[in-house]
């Protein structure tokens, strides 16, 4: 139905921009804007990125420098007024192999809300907001099967039961007819990766799934979320501010401050060798457990500027130990300085 309405008419026109055959995902030069009464928030500034078939990208980044709101704008779930994509394209590749320009759809439209839960599913940061309290879990996974699915509600509701199995949930009989608050948060966040997973997406989209989890909670759901995406041959986008989670689960790593991706690189090169100055003040600031000789964290000074101000000059500068002249002249682009290793600096 999907691929029908997209080739009926020219809502998922990708003007003749193509999409590498590895990826299933691309953002190119995406812009969000909030058009507030006082001022103008550049929440998300020109970020671009792809997300291969079947891997895990983890974006990262310090609170409010623009991770969910590029998360909700690919699900075009960005609340309009005041928000607005006011450039960029967002491709995807539809099941059936055809490209469609998520920008260029109704964010209302039918042709979105069947790539919402069928092609691209999200997990949102708290599970008791997102999850309808007068419902119980059954039905709501169910509503979702029988969107997507085109399945009877006996049938969706036994897909339900079977995806509450799936999340390792225990008495999962007993879960499908119980409410959100009769649950505890990491039992709820299973339910969402069971709603999200329930109808088999492509992408799966995970905005800080472990934030509000004990240590051990969080391991599980980790482990549960690498063993679904093998299952589902599903790709995965993490965002989180937690550099020990995308450590242990992405393939590829974006880092973002202020509304820009300021390096991006395979994981494991972005640990073993960052080359942005901010990425390496993460890093310098995260705690090492298990090290005699354990050396003082250092913070990274001053404060990230305001998403107000439009910027002529590297955003980081006015925090940066290394900056030179070149970085009070303009702003630096996101340049590959090693195969597959790109970073905003001139130095």
């Amino acid at each position: 139905m999907l691929e029908e309405q997209i080739n009926r008419g020219n809502t998922g026109d990708v003007n003749g921009q193509t999409l590498d055959e590895a990826s299933i995902l691309e953002v190119k030069d995406l812009h969000v804007q909030f058009h507030m009464e006082q001022a103008v928030i550049r929440a998300v500034d020109g970020v671009t990125f792809s997300l291969k078939r079947k891997k895990t990208l983890g974006i990262v980044g310090e609170s409010g420098c623009g991770k969910s709101i590029t998360a909700m704008a690919v699900m075009r779930l960005i609340q309009s007024p005041p928000g607005k994509i006011t450039g960029g394209s967002i491709l995807l590749r539809l099941r059936n192999g055809d490209v469609c320009d998520i920008t260029r759809l109704s964010a209302k439209g039918p042709a979105m809300r069947n790539i919402r839960g069928a092609e691209i599913a999200m997990i949102f940061q708290e599970p008791m907001t997102s999850l309808n309290p007068i419902y119980t879990v059954g039905d709501q996974i169910a509503e979702s099967v029988m969107l997507h699915r085109r399945l009877s509600k006996r049938d969706a509701l036994e897909v339900s039961l079977d995806m509450l199995r799936k999340v390792h949930l225990s008495a999962p009989e007993t879960r499908l007819k119980q409410y959100p608050h009769q649950l505890s948060g990491g039992m709820r966040q299973r339910v969402m990766i069971a709603l999200a997973m329930s109808c088999n997406p492509s992408i799966l989209i995970a905005d800080e799934p472990t934030t509000a989890l004990d240590v051990t909670v969080q391991a599980q759901i980790l482990d549960l979320m690498g063993q679904l995406q093998d299952s589902f041959d599903s790709s995965i986008v993490m965002i989180t501010h937690n550099l020990g989670v995308i450590s242990d689960i992405a393939d590829d790593t974006a880092v973002m401050y202020l509304g820009k991706i300021v390096e991006q690189a395979p994981a494991r090169e972005l640990f073993e060798n960052p080359r942005h100055p901010y990425t390496r003040g993460l890093l310098a600031s995260v705690p090492v457990l298990g090290k005699k000789n354990r050396k003082k964290l250092i913070p990274i000074p001053g404060m990230v500027p305001s998403p107000t101000e439009e910027l002529k000059i590297c955003a980081f500068a006015p925090r940066c130990s290394h900056k030179g002249p070149e970085c009070e002249g303009g702003v630096p682009p996101l340049r590959e300085i090693s195969p597959g290793h790109f970073a905003a600096c001139y130095y």
